[in-house]
């Protein structure tokens, strides 16, 4: 009887088509807005939480930029503030950008100045070669660990360890390569979408006008960031009083978490927007039903004339609801995934389509169908034979 009910849904919806199908577009613009736009949420928070993980989460970073006191010294973060009790590890960090050449390219890259630490703190992965060592900070080499993309796009391969690079016209030895990164993003933000990394005092010296005094820096824990944060805010404050305004303390772990809560709620905002508009198909839906109740009033008459039961009658205009919105659902679902691609394609990322947030159109789907078929279906199983007998 089921399947019955299903060849007699499809057959109605069938017979009219531009009915059927403008019956069918609210719920198909619902599952469209619903699907692709939290799918675009959803992949913008991995995108940014990729980010953010490479970057490292791991980790404490500080700005001390601004203060008016005496700053901060290379060997001060070394000895003083690595040996901070919750501290396990501390690394300086400066930024610049610069022109990198090779013999056949050039182009303009952020340089970053920074100690071996880091690639500890940040979990920097290479993929050939190593990173630059302590004795290269102490003697100012000019040795250089460059990104993949750089590797591949400028020097023309990614196993380019040992050859010269220049920097600002001077020369460079690639002792490393680091693996593809997902951040291209941020760099774009920073304004190239290459990063190389170097000593910190060989960029100090590189660079004119830039002080070997510590600016910022990045922290890893023993055991606990909170405990490295409130370790280092009190460090900070008995070595700059009455400048707390002069300096910022930033807990990565916790920018993680919020950026995870903020695209959560965003998530939410986006899906409730989206449901309107399946809620608007539903009552849609209801509306062609009502109508096709009262076309099909005299079939109606005949069915419960010759012994059909009011639950026949009932399920079989639920079920004719239920595939209607159904079929917009997968239409949708169609489009959805048409849309991600051009999008894939035009804005050069890799977002698919959410598969929870698939299933959630489906069920939300055969709710609408369920609910805003249920009076229609209600009516016709409650029409007396010999009233729908007379209808005409």
């Amino acid at each position: 009887m089921l399947i019955q009910s299903v060849k007699m849904a499809l057959k109605s919806i069938l017979s009219n088509k531009m009915r059927s199908f403008l019956t069918m577009l609210g719920v198909i613009i619902g599952v469209f807005s619903l699907v692709v736009l939290v799918s675009l949420v959803s992949g913008a928070s991995g995108s940014i939480t990729d980010t953010i993980s490479e970057l490292g989460t791991d980790q404490v970073d500080v700005y001390v930029d601004g203060v008016r006191g005496l700053p901060i010294s290379l060997n001060e973060l070394q000895t003083d503030i690595a040996g901070l009790e919750s501290v396990a590890l501390a690394a300086p960090y400066t930024y610049s950008p610069a022109t990198v050449t090779t013999a056949n390219e050039s182009t303009r890259s952020i340089i970053e100045g920074t100690t071996p630490e880091l690639a500890e703190i940040q979990g920097i992965k290479l993929e050939h070669g190593r990173f630059f060592m302590n004795p290269d900070v102490e003697n100012n080499t000019n040795v250089v660990v460059i990104s993949h993309e750089m590797a591949v796009d400028i020097v023309g391969r990614s196993d380019c360890v040992g050859e010269k690079i220049k920097i600002n016209g001077r020369s460079f030895t690639i002792v490393g390569v680091i693996e593809k990164q997902s951040n291209q993003m941020m760099l774009l933000m920073m304004g190239s979408p290459y990063i190389c990394y170097v000593p910190y005092t060989t960029l100090v010296r590189l660079m004119p006008g830039m002080s070997m005094s510590v600016t910022g820096f990045s922290l890893s824990a023993q055991s606990s960031l909170d405990d490295v944060e409130k370790e280092i805010t009190e460090y900070l404050a008995k070595r700059f009083p009455g400048e707390e305004d002069n300096y910022e303390i930033y807990n990565e772990s916790e920018i993680s978490d919020q950026m995870g809560k903020v695209t959560g709620i965003l998530s939410i905002l986006l899906g409730g927007i989206a449901g309107i508009s399946l809620l608007v198909g539903g009552i849609g839906i209801m509306n062609i039903m009502l109508v096709s109740v009262t076309e099909r009033t005299r079939e109606i008459g005949i069915r419960k004339a010759i012994g059909a039961r009011p639950s026949v009658i009932m399920l079989q205009f639920l079920i004719e609801a239920i595939v209607l919105s159904l079929m917009g659902c997968l239409v949708g679902i169609g489009l959805s995934w048409f849309a991600m691609q051009v999008i894939n394609v035009i804005g050069n990322v890799s977002f698919g389509l959410s598969l929870t947030v698939v299933a959630v159109a489906v069920f939300f789907s055969m709710a609408v169908g369920i609910i805003f078929g249920l009076y229609p279906a209600k009516k016709a199983s409650s029409m007396k034979p010999i009233d729908a007998l007379r209808f005409s």
